[in-house]
């Protein structure tokens, strides 16, 4: 693999990333076998039953969400008894957004390490030589399935099922703003469209991959798609909030939507219910009290609603955008009752869970998070690395974390045991308040050289890869592709977003794509065309290879009337039914470049709205050099 920062698929100095994935994968066997086959080594005898291993990921759940965190409105009795039984992590620190919390959980190392800088347009994809929690847990016989929203690669081979899952059903991408009926990607890349709510979907496929498995020691991911918008949560939820007076304000209550509140602990009712449906389902199996189950969420609320009067929500860095719960449970280990107030982080519960598995790293590079399982395990509750600090970017905006203190972006000090509100900031008139911001301060700057290296604004240059005979598919969806002329997207946040007002000859859209295997690919597009536009002509071009095909079917449906509980929000699109077509067969060889779709000929006042374009390779492939 490329040694850049980025990750890049080097043209030059590489090998494919289908020989990287199988080999990586042999290589992590190789290495659990030799350095974790004595499991006494990391404290466990070899004749314990390996336990279970269940995470469930909030999506845009704030802090205060939760009947556990003092919100008295709502009601998450099943989230909370996962606390009650187990073990609370009171000061448990997340990422602002939700891509980089998703890659510091899966590695155990801060997000920009591994490529991470976004959340879209391929910012969101963790480098390929970093290894994940799936991969050091299937090394070591594990079954491994992620059901829900995977949000770090879309394409093979950062797609989910090349970083140590074998099972997954959900979104690769970015959220998709249908969750009713939900299109969802499946293990080997095919799309298909669910019935019912997304997050019953999702639980669904863990309930089916649970029982399949219940022989055999598992690793159940299941990263939810809610509260995230867009705002639908199933009647029989929302008829228990309809009106309900919501007594628990956020602190800028003038820009709090009471109606947004409402769906959002909607939304967080209904997967604690499913929650209740995973662990009843681990009782019935008698699994339960073998099985580890962590619970938390990816950054702050989405919204201006209560969260314990914190300051931040969902995009900044003070506590409020990154405090989340962190509950732990596991019967057969854990006390219950327990919380713990030392700081501790997403990237603390990959080497956290390893080490309660007895499971080795198969991992080279170094882990930024620590196990915290002597606090988890044993009888002390302040248990803490001495002098630790844990950093939190986004938007080039950085904040510092301790024990005791805050440092915010503007390099203000707040001493949060006194001022968790961050109301406000330190006089520094005493000496040892001016060492401390010092040492902040001086910690903030080696982690910026160390882990961004002067890159903290670098735009991601890495292509998409494109054909890998184990993985045929390559989905390029519009959100991963960059207009040319006037065509714009749905919506201003790509992840959800379509190409629209495509009318004139020159305008185009390009996805930057590298082919790993050079061969034939079939092509095809999801697409809605009016009546009128019929007979438009495109062409796809990817340096001397093109294919030509018309547009000769209609198809303009309205958008959807049934998504959204109450109106979604400004900049996110409104979906609507997108139908297949097959453009024909290109064929590409290896190398990098961009893939361009553009129209020849334009009938009417437009062409198409496009929301995907897949390429598929087909079976009898040109070998490619790496073989």
């Amino acid at each position: 693999m490329d040694p850049s920062p980025h990750g890049a698929l080097s043209p030059m100095n590489r090998i494919t990333a289908a020989v990287y994935s199988e080999a990586h994968f042999v290589l992590c066997l190789l290495i659990s076998m030799a350095c974790g086959w004595d499991r006494t080594l990391v404290g466990r005898s070899f004749e314990d039953t390996p336990p279970n291993i269940v995470v469930f990921l909030a999506d845009d759940a704030g802090w205060g969400d939760y009947s556990s965190s003092g919100n008295r409105q709502v009601r998450t009795p099943n989230i909370d008894s996962i606390a009650s039984s187990g073990v609370k992590l009171d000061r448990f620190f997340v990422c602002p957004v939700c891509s980089p919390t998703r890659a510091e959980f899966l590695t155990g190392r801060y997000h920009a390490r591994g490529g991470v800088r976004g959340v879209s347009e391929g910012a969101e994809r963790l480098n390929l030589d970093e290894t994940t929690l799936a991969e050091s847990l299937r090394a070591a016989n594990y079954k491994t399935g992620c059901f829900g929203k995977w949000h770090n690669g879309t394409q093979w081979p950062y797609h989910p099922c090349a970083r140590g899952f074998q099972e997954f059903i959900g979104y690769t991408e970015g959220h998709w703003g249908e969750y009713f009926d939900p299109p969802l990607e499946t293990t080997d890349g095919e799309i298909v469209r669910g019935k019912g709510y997304i997050v019953d979907i999702c639980t669904d496929n863990a309930l089916k991959f649970i029982e399949q498995h219940q022989k055999d020691p598992f690793f159940c991911y299941v990263p939810f798609t809610t509260p995230h918008s867009p705002w639908g949560v199933p009647a029989k939820d929302w008829s228990k909030w309809t009106d309900r007076p919501i007594q628990q304000r956020g602190i800028n209550q003038e820009s709090e939507r009471l109606e947004e509140t409402r769906c959002a602990l909607a939304m967080l009712e209904n997967q604690d219910a499913n929650v209740g449906r995973v662990l009843e389902k681990l009782r019935e199996l008698d699994l339960f009290k073998n099985t580890i189950l962590v619970y938390f969420s990816d950054n702050g609320p989405n919204t201006e609603r209560w969260n314990g009067e914190m300051k931040g929500r969902k995009g900044t860095t003070d506590e409020g955008g990154v405090r989340s719960v962190c509950y732990i449970q596991w019967p057969k280990r854990i006390q219950p009752g327990k919380s713990i107030p030392s700081i501790a982080g997403a990237i603390d519960l990959l080497p956290t869970l390893l080490a309660m598995a007895g499971v080795s790293h198969v991992g080279k590079k170094p882990i930024d998070g620590v196990d915290l399982s002597p606090a988890l395990l044993g009888n002390r509750s302040d248990w803490t690395p001495p002098d630790r600090y844990l950093f939190s970017m986004w938007n080039n905006k950085f904040s510092v974390r301790s024990d005791r203190f805050r440092l915010d972006t503007q390099s203000n000090l707040f001493d949060m045991v006194a001022d968790p509100l961050q109301k406000k900031p330190l006089a520094m008139r005493d000496p040892s308040l001016v060492r401390e911001q010092e040492r902040m301060k001086n910690a903030l700057e080696a982690w910026k050289g160390d882990v961004f290296q002067g890159k903290e604004r670098a735009k991601d240059q890495r292509p998409i890869p494109v054909g890998f005979p184990e993985f045929p598919i390559t989905h390029l969806p519009a959100r991963d592709g960059h207009a040319i002329g006037g065509i714009r997207r749905s919506a201003s946040a790509p992840n959800s977003s379509y190409f629209v007002h495509w009318t004139q000859l020159e305008d185009a859209i390009v996805w930057d794509v590298e082919v790993a295997t050079a061969g034939e690919f079939d092509v095809s597009i999801d697409y809605t065309c009016a009546a009128e536009n019929v007979g438009s002509k495109v062409a796809l071009t990817l340096g001397p290879s093109k294919l030509e095909a018309t547009v000769n079917e209609a198809w303009d449906p309205p958008l959807y009337q049934n998504q959204d509980t109450i109106e979604r929000p400004k900049g996110e699109s409104r979906m609507k039914e997108f139908k297949t077509m097959t453009l024909g067969t290109i064929s590409l060889d290896l190398g990098s470049g961009p893939l361009k779709l553009q129209a020849t000929k334009i009938p009417g006042r437009g062409v198409i709205d496009l929301r995907r374009l897949t390429l598929r390779l087909r079976p009898t492939q040109k070998k490619s050099t790496a073989r």
